[in-house]
């Protein structure tokens, strides 16, 4: 699957690291890392006798007994046991062993009696509550030797240091969506757990790899039936399950996305579903669209000449003709739409923004949000 050359071109944005890469080269073995968070010394939370490190640990290895069953599929655990590991060496194991996907696993806290499956991708907070989620998790790196060195100052407590988190994982980021919204899917469809949807939050550990990575608060172990559920063989089972074969369906997707003869593992009706439970990321008076295809022949705007895509729209740019595929503010779901297209067959389509009627510099649209 994915492998990634690296050409380290060392940046500082907010006193983070920032990795620039060449294009991808693809293997035949799919490498998944499972990161069971917290672990040691770091318990993560703790709620009448329920230890977060525990439950993430049983549930992680869970998915790698499932996965290790499957074809051409190699998993690499962070931790196999009960030790701490840092967040810093958590990503550089993924980095090392040129991952395809990092899977972290967690369980969430609450002072009231909160419940559901939430599952973040790396992004700048979308609101307070995202952040604090993020901030809890991150506090992990006071825990930690040379936490100063590793993380260059950053402090979990502090906004300003989100905002560089997001660039490094830009690349990935409609894969890391895809994969969320996968598992947020199964979660919800096939184990009743309530959908507190897909989100983007500033997470370290995720910061630190460089592949599709997200991480996956299982429930609440604060809430009395959610966290019996967490703690029994039953609910580690079932969540193992339900997450491996999001995995799974992810992996055929990419896979077949690569193989022009076939057709896409992904339907239309599931990016539909992945889009109604992936929070919203709104760009108010902005339009963005997936580009297609630019030719001078002007063609019917029919689902028949764009290999079944519909919604599409068409301008004219001097001789030629530029073929649209979306229109959308949200940021999520054109990212969404940009993988559907992808796997149709438009391997080169990217997306475009406008405002104002006029066509502007993607990257200039996200950091002025």
């Amino acid at each position: 699957m994915r492998r990634i050359v690296l050409t380290f071109v060392i940046l500082f944005i907010s006193a983070l690291g920032l990795q620039s890469f060449e294009n991808p080269v693809w293997s035949d073995e799919f490498v998944v890392v499972l990161d069971a968070g917290h672990g040691g010394k770091d318990s993560g939370k703790y709620h009448n006798g329920l230890k977060e490190s525990d439950i993430a640990l049983a549930i992680t290895l869970k998915i790698g007994a499932y996965l290790e069953q499957q074809p051409k599929v190699k998993v690499i655990y962070t931790r196999d046991t009960d030790v701490f590991v840092n967040l810093y060496e958590r990503g550089a194991i993924a980095n090392r062993a040129d991952a395809d996907l990092f899977v972290s696993i967690h369980c969430n806290a609450h002072t009231s009696q909160a419940h559901g499956a939430e599952t973040f991708v790396l992004g700048l907070h979308a609101n307070k509550q995202n952040l604090e989620v993020a901030k809890k998790e991150n506090e992990v790196i006071f825990l930690e030797e040379d936490y100063e060195e590793n993380y260059a100052g950053y402090d979990p407590n502090s906004p300003e240091s989100f905002i560089g988190l997001t660039l490094m994982q830009e690349e990935y980021l409609d894969q890391s969506i895809m994969l969320a919204s996968l598992v947020q899917n199964n979660l919800v469809n096939q184990l009743g757990r309530k959908d507190r949807s897909v989100k983007q939050a500033g997470f370290i550990v995720l910061h630190q790899s460089y592949m599709p990575s997200v991480l996956i608060e299982t429930g609440f172990i604060t809430n009395k039936q959610e966290g019996a559920y967490l703690n029994s063989s039953k609910g580690k089972t079932e969540m193992a399950k339900s997450i491996s074969e999001a995995i799974m369906s992810y992996k055929k997707s990419i896979l077949l996305a690569t193989q022009d003869s076939q057709d896409p593992e992904i339907t239309e009706k599931e990016i539909e579903t992945a889009i109604a439970t992936t929070e919203e990321n709104i760009y108010e008076g902005v339009t963005f669209k997936v580009q297609l295809a630019a030719s001078s022949k002007e063609l019917e705007l029919q689902p028949y000449n764009f290999k079944g895509l519909r919604e599409l729209s068409r301008s004219k740019e001097g001789n030629l003709y530029k073929y649209y595929y979306g229109e959308t503010s949200d940021y999520n779901k054109i990212l969404l739409m940009k993988t559907f297209a992808q796997e149709k067959g438009y391997a080169s389509c990217y997306i475009v923004a406008f405002k104002d009627g006029k066509k502007q510099k993607l990257s200039t649209i996200i950091k002025s949000n």
